[in-house]
Parts: C-alpha cells; sequence; structure tokens
C-alpha cells in the first residue's frame, strides 16, 4: 500500500512538472506511522490566556489541540519566538514534520528555512493569508500549503466596515478629546461626513470583498469593485457594485479605497507614490489585507500632506511591527495591531479547520480544495 501512494506522489509531481516551472520532487503528504513533530507559532496571550476559554489563538492555548495531538503520540511545540537564527523556532526546523502559524504573529518561512527543514510535509495557516511563507520555495521543495479558507471572512468584513465608519465620522479625535478632558466639537465636525453618497471601491472581491460590498450596500453609497475576475451578475446585482476592470481608472473615483487583494509579487508595494499621487485628494484608505501592498513612506508622506485624509488598517510590514514604524506616528490613522481576522468566533474556526486538516494528514485523505494554497507544486490561483 505504501509503495502505492510513493508512486502516486511521484507521478502526480511528475505530472505536475509538465504544466509548470515546480521541482518533480514532491514530498508524500500521506503521514506515515510514528510521532510526528508539529511546531505552532502563535502570540502569547499572558494574562489574558486564563481570562476566556475560547481563547485558542495563543501560545498557552494552543488551538486547543495539545491533548488531542499528545494522546496519539505526537510531539506538539508552541512558541512565539520566532525571529532571528537563536530563536526557539530555529532550534525545531530541522526535524519539524508540520509547522502551524498565522498571519497575526506570522513565521516568516524564509527558502532558506525550508532548505534546512528536511522532514518538513506540511506548512498550515490558522486564518487565511499565506504570503509569510515563500511559496515558490515551497512549491520548488514538493511541500504543501495550506490555510483554514473563509474562517475569518466574516471577522475581517466586519472590521473593515467599522473602520470605514471611524475614517468617515472622524471618530477618533472626538474619542482622545473625552480622554484627555477637552470639548472642542469644531475639531471633529470640520471634517465629519456622512457614508451615504460616497463612493467605495473594493481593489479585490473575494470572499471578504463581497462580504463587504454586502454589508455597504444598505448605507446607499456608489459601489465599485476591481478583481482579476466579474462576479456573477446575481452577486452583483445583491450588492449594487459596478465593476471596474482597469484599477488605474477606478481609484480616483473614489472617496474611500478598501485593499482586499491578496500580496503577491504583483501586488508587493502596488501603491507606491505615483498612484497614491492620482488618487482624489482627501481619500480615505481602509488595508486589513497586507501592509506589504503598500509603499510605508508613501503612505505616511500622504497621511502628512493631507492628500490621504485618513488610512485604518492593522497589517503591517514587518509583524510586529517595530516601535519606529512611520505609521504609528502619521496623522489621521487609525491603526491597530493585526486583530481584525482573529476574534474569538473567528478563533474557534480556525482551531477546529487546523484539526480537521491534521486529522486528514493523519489518515492521508485530501484537504477540502479550496483550502490549498500550494498543492503538487502548483501555486493557488490567486497566488499566481
Amino acid at each position: 500500500m505504501a509503495m502505492k501512494r510513493v508512486a502516486a506522489s511521484a507521478i502526480r509531481a511528475f505530472a505536475s512538472s509538465r504544466n509548470s516551472s515546480a521541482s518533480i520532487f514532491t514530498r508524500d503528504l500521506h503521514a506515515p506511522p510514528g510521532s510526528k513533530k508539529i511546531v505552532g507559532v502563535f502570540y502569547n496571550g499572558n494574562e489574558y490566556a486564563a481570562m476566556n476559554p475560547n481563547f485558542v489563538g495563543c501560545t498557552e492555548n494552543a488551538l486547543g489541540i495539545r491533548d488531542w495531538l499528545e494522546s496519539q503520540g505526537h510531539q506538539y511545540v508552541v512558541t512565539a519566538d520566532k525571529e532571528g537564527p537563536n530563536c526557539e523556532l530555529e532550534k525545531h526546523i530541522p526535524d519539524l514534520h508540520v509547522l502551524i502559524t498565522t498571519p497575526f504573529h506570522p513565521a516568516y518561512v524564509t527558502a532558506e528555512r525550508i532548505k534546512k527543514a528536511k522532514n518538513l510535509q506540511l506548512l498550515l495557516t490558522a486564518g487565511i493569508g499565506s504570503d509569510h511563507i515563500d511559496l515558490k520555495a515551497a512549491a520548488d521543495a514538493g511541500l504543501t500549503v495550506a490555510e483554514v479558507t473563509g474562517s475569518n471572512v466574516v471577522s475581517v468584513a466586519e472590521d473593515e466596515l467599522m473602520r470605514i465608519l471611524i475614517l468617515v465620522r472622524n471618530f477618533l479625535p472626538g474619542y482622545h478629546q473625552v480622554i484627555t478632558g477637552d470639548w472642542n466639537v469644531a475639531g471633529i465636525a470640520y471634517r465629519a461626513y456622512d457614508l451615504e453618497g460616497k463612493t467605495v471601491g473594493t481593489v479585490g472581491a473575494g470572499r471578504i470583498g463581497r462580504l463587504l460590498l454586502q454589508r455597504l450596500k444598505p448605507f446607499n453609497c456608489n459601489l465599485l469593485y476591481h478583481d482579476r475576475v466579474k462576479m456573477d451578475s446575481k452577486l452583483e446585482n445583491e450588492t449594487g457594485a459596478k465593476y471596474e476592470e482597469d484599477l488605474d481608472a477606478m481609484l480616483p473615483k473614489c472617496d474611500i479605497i478598501v485593499i482586499n487583494t491578496p500580496l503577491t509579487e504583483k501586488t508587493k508595494g502596488m501603491f507606491n507614490k505615483e498612484r497614491i499621487a492620482r488618487l482624489k485628494k482627501g481619500v480615505l484608505i481602509v488595508n486589513n489585507a497586507r501592509g506589504a501592498i503598500m509603499d510605508t513612506q508613501a503612505v505616511a508622506d500622504a497621511c502628512s500632506s493631507g492628500h490621504i485624509a485618513g488610512y485604518s488598517g492593522d497589517v503591517w510590514y514587518p509583524q510586529p511591527a517595530p516601535k519606529d514604524h512611520p505609521w504609528r506616528y502619521m496623522p489621521n490613522q487609525a491603526m491597530t495591531p493585526h486583530i481584525s481576522g482573529t476574534t474569538i468566533d473567528a478563533q474557534l474556526r480556525y482551531a477546529a479547520g487546523v484539526k480537521d486538516m491534521l486529522e486528514r494528514y493523519f489518515k492521508g485523505e485530501d484537504f477540502p480544495a479550496q483550502n490549498y494554497i500550494v498543492k503538487d507544486g502548483e501555486l493557488a490561483s490567486q497566488y499566481r
């Protein structure tokens, strides 16, 4: 039986190589018998870890799967220490079989780390967004990369809507006045608006982008979207959104721009100084996608000049953001740490998804097709 699996894997890898430039070498995802070393990289919960039994996304609670894994004889190592040659993660790279990490406290899986990880077969993202992994190197090494697709799309879409309203209504200066003992209505009202009637454009209309458009429809906005593919007509009618094939034609029309596209080689730094200069003066931008989609200094400069009237999001590059990151100090920002997709509800969903995929891995079964980011040397379409 094992020989059949190995042969099947080789055939799949060879077939993949005929259709791509990926290596024909594929590490068999069917877990051989015996104990596996699984490493999870999560943020520390510290004193908050014990405050909510459903707070499973931290190191202390470790997705709630420790007892299950260890009862089956597997080794489960969990750490938040992920950076530098002497970090805890680096010690386990040579002999781990599975690495679980999250977009909220990402372990950057470089080509160098992949080369060192001789036993590595599976990279799991607890959440959505696997750009912290060198996906080409993973494909060339025959690794499988998967994430819990759909686990936090509602969480992120709701957060985006909140950020739009915070920026449009100039909420933060009012909040700061309250906590500092001030009362100056004019300092808030001079740049507070209604959302109704504004043009909102989303760059990317996948699961999160579509949910956002659906939630914006009751506000009677003018909704635009740009994506690789056009929505079907039924969904367009439901959202009332208009497709814009040309991104640079759409952006200057927008009062509010929301970034909902994955980070790829094509989208990295796509909002540079030149593109930002072509946006409407006073534009508001919400970015819960990935920080590296934006040119960091160009955003800071445009916020300082007022060309961008407000910028909000929870994604930075790198993460955690260093103390001297310019977005911490630019005016008219409503930034937070990376939190939008790690609500308690989302944590329970992505923890359950990780457990399901590990169960399938141990049994040699395929994952749900939509969860694959790299399979048999092929990248998912959104990362090509």
